[in-house]
């Protein structure tokens, strides 16, 4: 059981139970509550910072909807893993990763020089009988699978195989070839994990899984890249700001 030390403002315009989620996630982002940690039952967290229980409640359910605590049967309040939460940019997973410190390590599954088809000719704009490079890869952070990525890029821009790909991201790639990506139309989903999606990624046959499809256009107005890519919703999620027009 955790002991919590909160530093609550009374005065500030921000809502206790705000203030409460905040410091607990700061705590689990820090490492000070490592995943598995055990919290102390609302009852007493409300009685020790002389907050009321619906004020405490309304706390967990947000870090609950955050998905970065769950609430179990005859256990109580758990940390589960921290999330990769990512900002919704046109930006690859290997670059987000690096950037906030992580260890990003790619098994490459499979790299194959293709003829493309229908689909893959539409969405990239490509002439009858043009290549594609077909890909599929495993992200994994700090030695934990992450995300199953399959992609299809356009062969007259830079030559890919699997030894860049292991080592390198692949907008890394496409950016050192000199493209300069502009724009993207994406879409994100969900969907339980199949046998080979969950093998890969470590995790249960059925166990929610986030999808992002993204066609990448760069500023010669040329489509690059589409892919398609699974994450495990329990260590992944995207972030938005909306804005009222």
């Amino acid at each position: 059981m955790v002991r919590l030390d909160l530093n609550i403002d009374r005065t500030s315009p921000v809502p206790l139970y705000h203030q409460v989620a905040q410091g607990i996630e700061s705590a689990i982002h820090s490492g000070a509550l490592a995943p598995g940690s055990r919290l102390e039952n609302e009852i007493d967290l409300a009685a020790r910072f002389s907050l009321s229980r619906p004020t405490m409640r309304k706390a967990m359910d947000e870090l609950v909807r955050s998905g970065l605590v769950v609430r179990k049967r005859g256990v109580g309040t758990q940390v589960v893993a921290s999330q990769v939460r990512r900002n919704l940019e046109l930006s690859s997973l290997f670059d987000d990763l690096q950037h906030s410190g992580k260890r990003p390590t790619t098994e490459v599954l499979s790299v194959a020089h293709i003829d493309a088809d229908d689909v893959t000719r539409e969405a990239l704009q490509l002439p009858q009988g043009a290549r594609v490079y077909q890909i599929s890869r495993v992200r994994s952070m700090d030695g934990k699978p992450l995300a199953l990525m399959e992609n299809l890029v356009r062969d007259d821009i830079v030559d890919l195989d699997e030894e860049s790909l292991s080592e390198r991201g692949l907008y890394e790639i496409l950016r050192a070839a000199g493209v300069n990506f502009r724009l993207a139309n994406q879409r994100i989903g969900a969907v339980t994990a199949n046998e080979q999606q969950a093998r890969l990624l470590k995790t249960t046959v059925g166990a929610a899984l986030v999808t992002m499809e993204r066609t990448a256009v760069d500023d010669q107005g040329r489509s690059v890249e589409t892919g398609r890519h699974v994450y495990r919703a329990d260590a992944y999620s995207f972030e938005m700001t909306l804005v009222q027009r």
